[in-house]
């Protein structure tokens, strides 16, 4: 029998919060109060300052914007950084007003209703006998011009509904099933494909560069969309096999909502211009040292100028500002404890714990790999998953003689394939809200999709990326 008390019960949302706020101020207290003793005092509290972040932003205790913030200001008030300028040295990343601009770019595919119009072809073609096959190219396609999973899984969910609907299948039934969980999990595989597909493509290109392994555009596009294209092709037939949606049906005869003669608008047309042009500056950058910001840039500016007027200053306030705080915050705490050796000591400890060197080659890789995936899951973004990994991962396996470039690659597509739980990624949430899936759906075709790359890491590692690291070098 109810006490009547049930709405007046804290939530698991609030639980977490509360302990992510407990576990961060205890974290500031051991920095502040307890005597450093097997470690100098600024690599105690520079360790100190990062829990008391990682708590905060792993529970969402506090807006992102707000943790980072504290976070600087910590930095500052512990003397890890003398000043805040070098404390707020993360922030003259050129990553993160890159990450602006493809966040913009990305506003711009939405405020033209690309996005709209792609997911338009699908449903107009009522003839095709394939729409789990048409959905999932469709929604490759937009993969390469619209940086954000998010928002590409916000845009054909309703699509789903309405081939389902053309083609007198079930609405909860087999095929949305499968097309939901490639909303969920495939889709912000296909973000990885292009450096400027997205956060998490972004973010380790970052840090590949600041650990001195440089990578252009046309290089990340040569190394990583074969392996992404196959990983994505991998995970659409898993998902159709695992749900076994017939591949015809009987069609409804009803004519589709949309207008299948309706061309390419005003803005539409701008924009697919503007971003064509882009990636030939980038392809061109490239070849000729020119900074791949520059394009961005240049592409943004022509769609902010009067008489275009795709993008305004509206479309700031929309932008993922706690992203791109946790971003330089983060790249701030990598220069902290960089400085204060606190770097070298975790891999000084982590090759104590783990004999790397007793270990060939692709044990070393398995365990490091094994080790992202485990921060992975804790993580409610990939980008800030690889943010707190993949310093750590490139730094131990340069020391035991891994390979670099190929391990960095690597453990982009694991962590980005590595969905289990629904809080993982957010497009997974909004496949949950809007199709027939359930938290088991997502561990069970989040195992599949994690298992798939390792596989195609390994062949990557094996039978491509030697090949194409020998040419683009």
């Amino acid at each position: 029998m109810s006490d009547g008390n049930t709405s007046a019960r804290p939530s698991r949302a609030a639980i977490q919060r509360t302990v992510g706020i407990c576990v961060a101020a205890a974290a500031a207290a051991w920095g502040a109060f307890v005597p450093a003793v097997a470690v100098p005092p600024p690599m105690q509290d520079a360790v100190a300052v990062f829990a008391f972040a990682l708590a905060l932003w792993l529970t969402d205790a506090l807006p992102y914007v707000v943790t980072s913030v504290l976070t600087i200001v910590l930095l500052v008030e512990t003397g890890v950084a003398p000043t805040f300028r070098i404390a707020a040295t993360g922030f003259s990343s050129s990553l993160v007003f890159f990450l602006l601009l493809v966040f913009l770019l990305g506003a711009a595919v939405a405020n033209a209703r690309l996005d709209e119009w792609v997911a338009s072809r699908i449903v107009a073609r009522g003839e095709t006998a394939h729409p789990f096959h048409a959905f999932v190219l469709h929604l490759l396609a937009l993969a390469f011009v619209m940086p954000s999973a998010v928002a590409r899984a916000a845009a054909f969910a309703p699509v789903v509904h309405e081939l389902a609907d053309a083609h007198g299948l079930e609405r909860d039934g087999p095929f949305s099933t499968s097309a939901f969980l490639v909303l969920g999990h495939a889709n912000p595989i296909g973000s990885l494909a292009l450096m400027t597909g997205g956060g998490m493509a972004l973010v380790a290109a970052g840090v590949v560069r600041s650990a001195g392994y440089p990578l252009t555009w046309l290089d990340w596009a040569v190394l990583m969309v074969p392996p992404v294209l196959v990983l994505y092709g991998l995970s659409a037939a898993f998902a159709s096999r695992l749900y076994d949606h017939p591949t015809t049906a009987a069609r409804d005869t009803a004519t589709p909502d949309r207008d299948s003669n309706r061309g390419l608008g005003r803005e539409q047309r701008l924009v697919t211009v503007v971003l064509i042009g882009a990636v030939c500056l980038w392809l061109v950058g490239s070849v000729a040292s020119l900074p791949a910001i520059v394009p961005a840039a240049v592409a943004v500016a022509a769609l902010a100028c009067p008489g275009v007027g795709v993008l305004s200053s509206a479309d700031l306030a929309e932008v993922n500002w706690g992203i791109l705080f946790l971003v330089g915050t983060m790249f701030s705490l990598l220069d902290r404890l960089e400085a204060t050796g606190a770097f070298g000591y975790a891999v000084d400890t982590l090759t104590a714990i783990v004999p790397f060197h007793a270990l060939s080659q692709w044990e070393g890789v398995v365990v490091l790999l094994a080790f992202a995936v485990g921060v992975r899951v804790v993580f409610s973004t990939g980008s800030a998953a690889l943010l707190v990994v993949l310093p750590v991962v490139l730094r131990v396996g340069t020391s035991v003689g891994i390979a670099p470039v190929p391990l960095a690659l690597a453990t982009v597509l694991v962590v980005g394939a590595t969905t289990v739980f629904p809080f993982n990624t957010t497009a997974v949430l909004v496949a949950m809200t809007h199709g027939p899936i359930d938290s088991m759906d997502v561990l069970r075709f989040g195992l599949v999709t994690a298992i798939s790359a390792l596989v195609v890491v390994a062949l990557s590692w094996l039978l491509y990326w030697p090949f194409a690291l020998g040419v683009i070098r």
